[in-house]
């Protein structure tokens, strides 16, 4: 039963298969063993932990490029594992997935770098393999690096990017959704069938980025299309995610912050005919937990002892394609449009970020907001977020790994629970279904709902 919140708090562990995620330089504490991110039991020890704190999911970051604005290469972002190296998230998920049985997997995959066709396959497999518990991140990627990498030029503009996702998801709804009718498998020994040709309907697309004509090569999972996440907040990624996403994840500054984002994405929700209901908030977070004030303090202080402060500026500077090393610690700088995140460049512009002040920010080689001290102090903290940020929960960042996720799970769990504000327990069903408390399926009102199979043939417009 919810407590004075109304609702149970949803919590993902945010992550990367890599050594450097969010919080830079951590990798050299000696409680950190994010250098094993290359072994299997580093990440199945990881999801029995996480599925001990009742997570919801973990949420696993991915770039396909590298962070070489700053100082106009990668000397930093290699010397201090800024998501370099980094490897293939949905490598991880099957291990994992094996050694629990409730933790839900929210798998980042660029929409610019991969046929949707072949895309669609590997979701459904994992679906499949899971029973149900995978969500994808949708991005539309910002860096420049990693359009280089795979053979174009640059980056296509911010706006034209999320015009060639929403082409893109089209394919996907009509091969998750469309492709194959619920009973098209029969299974049936004695009469030799085991799927109806009659009830597997070809998909033709002719979009302005994608064209296919072919079946979905997987039979319908549990979820059929996996839950959706995404994270644009700039006016376009705004639209994005009214019409397609159903856990939208922002990254504020403060709870105020989030209300004003909050309000604004369920206002696009409803204007897009949508439920706003339907649709979950997340926000970033990092947390630093102890049995005393004192004792998170000190955790707080050894943490930021072995911070790289100009490792995070790094990533940020990728974030807004802005180089800071050629700032003076004053400098005004000029952010203005930005080709990559818009949303962290509007935020940058009307606070009038000096290099000095994200340098001060960054103390903990990131930029997420912090909750420090002991349970009920934590707790009281997201509590607040959630009253007045009007969110319905968080992605947790590591900082120490596995010790921010232990610590989470251990001591502000229990604390949490005896208010009534996070579950006792794992809820049945799909990924989906625990977010939401209703169904395995994308609900009628989603815009997939106009993808699915109308007789005889999938009955989209070409």
């Amino acid at each position: 039963m919810a407590g004075p919140l109304g609702k149970h708090i949803l919590v993902n562990a945010f992550n990367m298969n890599c050594v450097g995620h969010i919080n830079h330089g951590q990798w050299v504490h000696p409680r950190d063993t994010s250098v094993n991110y290359k072994r299997l039991d580093h990440w199945t020890e990881l999801a029995k932990t996480l599925e001990r704190g009742l997570f919801d999911a973990i949420f696993l970051a991915d770039i396909l490029g590298v962070y070489d604005v700053y100082g106009a290469g990668i000397d930093v972002t290699a010397r201090e594992g800024v998501q370099l190296p980094v490897n293939d998230p949905l490598m991880l998920v099957s291990a994992m997935a094996s050694v629990t049985q409730h933790l839900g997997f929210g798998i980042t995959v660029n929409v610019n770098n991969e046929a949707p066709y072949t895309f669609a396959r590997r979701m459904s497999t994992l679906d499949h393999l899971t029973e149900g518990r995978i969500g994808w991140n949708i991005v539309t990627g910002y860096l420049d690096s990693a359009a280089r990498a795979v053979g174009r030029d640059g980056q296509g503009s911010h706006d034209l990017r999320y015009d060639q996702a929403d082409d893109y998801l089209e394919v996907l709804y009509k091969l998750w959704e469309g492709s194959w009718e619920e009973d098209a498998v029969r299974a049936d020994r004695s009469a030799r069938v085991y799927a109806d040709p009659a009830k597997i309907h070809p998909v033709h697309h002719r979009g302005p980025f994608y064209s296919m004509d072919g079946y979905h090569l997987s039979e319908p999972s549990r979820q059929r299309t996996p839950v959706l996440f995404q994270a644009g907040t700039s006016g376009r990624g705004q639209l994005f995610a009214a019409r397609h996403a159903e856990c939208v994840f922002i990254s504020a500054p403060d709870p105020a912050a989030a209300r004003a984002m909050a309000q604004s994405i369920r206002k696009a929700v409803a204007d897009a005919g949508r439920d706003p209901a339907d649709v979950r908030i997340l926000a970033g977070i990092a947390v630093i937990a102890d049995h005393s004030a004192k004792a998170a303090q000190d955790k707080l202080a050894e943490y930021r002892a072995v911070s790289s402060p100009e490792a995070g500026l790094a990533h940020y500077s990728a974030s807004l394609n802005i180089d800071f090393a050629r700032y003076g610690l004053d400098d005004p700088i000029p952010f203005g449009q930005s080709n990559a995140i818009q949303s962290a460049a509007k935020i940058a512009e009307s606070r009038g970020y000096t290099k000095r002040v994200l340098l001060n920010q960054l103390a903990l080689g990131g930029r997420y907001p912090l909750a420090v001290g002991t349970p009920v102090q934590v707790a009281d903290t997201l509590e607040d977020w959630i009253r007045e940020g009007e969110i319905d929960g968080f992605n947790l960042t590591r900082i120490v790994a596995p010790e921010s996720y232990a610590d989470f799970a251990d001591l502000v769990v229990p604390e949490l629970q005896t208010r009534g504000s996070y579950k006792t327990g794992y809820g049945e069903g799909s990924l989906r279904h625990r977010i939401f408390g209703k169904g395995d399926r994308l609900p009628a009102t989603h815009t997939a709902q106009g993808f699915r199979p109308r007789a005889p043939l999938l009955g989209a417009a070409e």
